[in-house]
């Protein structure tokens, strides 16, 4: 049976690992409907995805109930579910600070806008690059972050700044009234915990890898 009456735990219980797991499910779902698949069972998802049934199932119990026992799950209608937990069925302006070769690499990236994101504002701090553009958008000093942030309504914001810059940058954005922030400098940024920040280190990534790596 489907619930339509919402989460069944409080979204400050549900615990962040569960919530990075939504946007797999949400990438899983939308190749079964691409392929024209109308139901999928919780082992059959589990076998693309990689973790047990079991999680899945209980991944989505804190969010009510879904599926038919026996049948599995509509697809199509568990994607527009999850897309509407995660709050993907909108567009959402992103602020993007630091315009060196990440940074552009980021502007210019093609699949921000089919999935819900919009880079709607960039800035720098170098005088050289303020008034250039990228793409359609004019590189904006740093200083105007808050107030642009403010007047846009632009809540998300990606950092891709050396690291010396990144709090400074974070904290202009804390007053620009961000909630959500993607660090891709190195750097354990300090913000209020009304902020949910991702990090984003490949080469920590890497060195986390390299423990696994057999060298016979």
């Amino acid at each position: 049976m489907w619930d339509d009456e919402g989460p069944s735990v409080p979204p400050g219980d549900i615990p962040d690992i569960v919530i990075r797991r939504l946007p797999i499910y949400v990438r899983t779902l939308k190749s079964l409907c691409d392929r024209q698949v109308g139901s999928a069972s919780s082992e059959q998802l589990a076998e693309m995805i990689g973790v047990t049934a079991a999680q899945i199932r209980r991944d989505l119990s804190y969010f009510g109930k879904f599926g038919k026992q026996g049948k599995g799950y509509d697809t199509h209608r568990l994607v527009e579910a999850i897309s509407g937990i995660l709050k993907l069925n909108r567009q959402w302006p992103v602020a993007l600070v630091g315009l060196g070769n990440l940074g552009r690499a980021i502007a210019n990236y093609r699949g921000f806008t089919p999935s819900s994101f919009t880079i709607a504002a960039v800035f720098d701090r170098n005088s050289g690059q303020i008034g250039q553009t990228v793409g359609e958008l004019k590189i904006l000093p740093v200083d105007d972050l808050p107030t642009t942030m403010r007047d846009e309504h632009i809540r998300i914001g990606i950092i891709a700044t050396p690291k010396v810059h990144a709090q400074e940058t974070a904290d202009l954005m804390v007053k620009g009234g961000v909630q959500a922030i993607l660090n891709y400098a190195p750097v354990i940024l300090k913000v209020p915990d009304s902020v949910t920040v991702r990090e984003i280190d490949p080469v920590s990534a890497l060195q986390s890898m390299t423990y696994y790596i057999d060298e016979g």
